[in-house]
């Protein structure tokens, strides 16, 4: 089976995509999701967070949810505010955020080879989050949530891209965030070709972001078995590793373990540099790190014999958890409640905000985690720490759908 290949994908309509599309459906609570959709009755989260038709103490995972996710889905399709292409396509995808640019290929990435980990993992997943995205998989008999896949960039392959793109967009518009979303269909039969062969060439794919979604479709394709041919794909977006952006994911922690300021400061000089910096500390390198105590920001410089040469414990967030936190009492940041994580693109004032609210003793800035890392600890058939990455600018849920037939 081939790598990635092409599909007749679900779409807006023309002039209809500014209605539907909505952020991811993990980026959202109910209660948001609810607000973000009111005066908007095509919006995907009618989809993907279908509890907000529902009575608002509905449990998001009651089945009367997936039942309500598959009514909304058909009545876009009965309007002909969705519709489906008439033959396999691929599609090229670019994201704009600010002076970020991203280009990329929306395809059906093989099931198989997830499972034999040509497609690499760097996360592990939680069984009821994968329940989740197998009943709404089942319920609406089609993959809606994309999974963000990365590959090492090739520049005849960025550059097959790109050609693509000096046609007019068959759908561009810019979101309420201010994300330009662009696509183009590619319906050549000779560049649908060319991009197979290319991806198939590849040793391996990496998956960014979407973990639960792909476990999800490996799922439903091992009860499926030979039924359904499309259920051996699922849906993913594939961009360049070296146009991806990850922002730092900063942490809060709500005491001290006891200590006073002044004590923790000193407890810190055995595995850091600790320097008294006038504003905001921004890390400019790996090692590095910011921290927040008391209305001072500090610049934090790991001892360089405190790095293991392991492409795991060398990431920055297990450095601190390794040489920082665990002076706090944190030993499990994935499950301890007295720590939380903060997407860098709120900005280092909501950490302040947090810690001068006496929300928080502690905050600290992180220099985001290196693609080049993240495909490290995959190749190396190992987990990263929790909350290592925060990508953006996202995909957005309803551009591109993938029915299984």
């Amino acid at each position: 089976m081939p790598l990635i290949r092409p599909f007749a994908g679900l779409r807006p309509a023309r002039g209809r995509a500014g209605d539907v599309i909505a952020p991811p459906y993990d980026v959202l609570d109910s209660v948001e999701a609810r607000a973000r959709a009111r005066g908007r009755p095509w919006s995907f989260l009618h989809i993907s967070k279908a509890e907000i038709d529902l009575p608002e103490d509905t449990d998001p995972h009651d089945p009367a949810v997936y039942q309500q996710a598959a009514a909304n889905l058909q009545g876009l399709l009965d309007a002909g505010v969705l519709q489906r292409d008439d033959r396999p396509c691929y599609y090229v995808y670019r994201l704009v955020m600010g002076e970020h640019r991203q280009t990329g290929l929306v395809a059906a990435a093989s099931v198989s080879d997830y499972d034999r980990n040509r497609i690499r993992k760097h996360e592990y997943t939680r069984p009821d989050k994968e329940d989740d995205r197998v009943r709404q998989i089942e319920a609406l008999n089609a993959q809606t949530g994309p999974v963000l896949l990365a590959y090492r960039s090739r520049p005849e392959v960025d550059a097959l891209l790109e050609s693509i793109t000096a046609g007019e967009p068959d759908c561009d518009l810019v979101a309420a965030d201010g994300i330009a979303h662009s696509l183009w269909v590619v319906r050549d039969s000779g560049q649908i070709d060319a991009i197979s062969a290319a991806f198939d060439a590849m040793d391996a794919l990496y998956i960014a972001d979407g973990h639960h979604r792909s476990a999800a479709a490996s799922r439903v394709a091992a009860a499926r078995a030979a039924a359904c041919d499309d259920a051996g794909y699922f849906l993913a977006v594939l961009f360049p590793h070296n146009q991806m952006q990850i922002l730092d994911y900063n942490r809060v922690v709500r005491d001290l373990n006891g200590m006073t300021p002044e004590t923790f400061l000193a407890g810190l000089t055995g595995n850091f540099t600790v320097t008294p910096v006038a504003a905001a500390c921004h890390p400019q390198r790996p090692g590095e790190f910011g921290m927040y105590l008391g209305g001072q920001w500090y610049r934090l410089g790991i001892h360089a014999e405190r790095v293991p040469d392991d492409p795991v414990g060398r990431l920055d967030v297990s450095l601190l958890a390794d040489n920082l936190l665990v002076l706090l009492g944190i030993t499990d940041p994935r499950r301890d409640r007295r720590i939380d994580f903060v997407g860098g693109v709120r900005g280092l004032a909501e950490l302040e905000r947090r810690v001068d609210s006496g929300e928080m003793q502690v905050a600290f800035s992180m220099y985001p985690t290196r693609m080049e890392d993240l495909m490290a600890v995959a190749d190396a058939n190992r987990v990263m720490p929790p909350k290592s990455t925060w990508f953006e600018p996202k995909l957005a849920d309803g551009l591109v759908s993938h029915l299984l037939d």
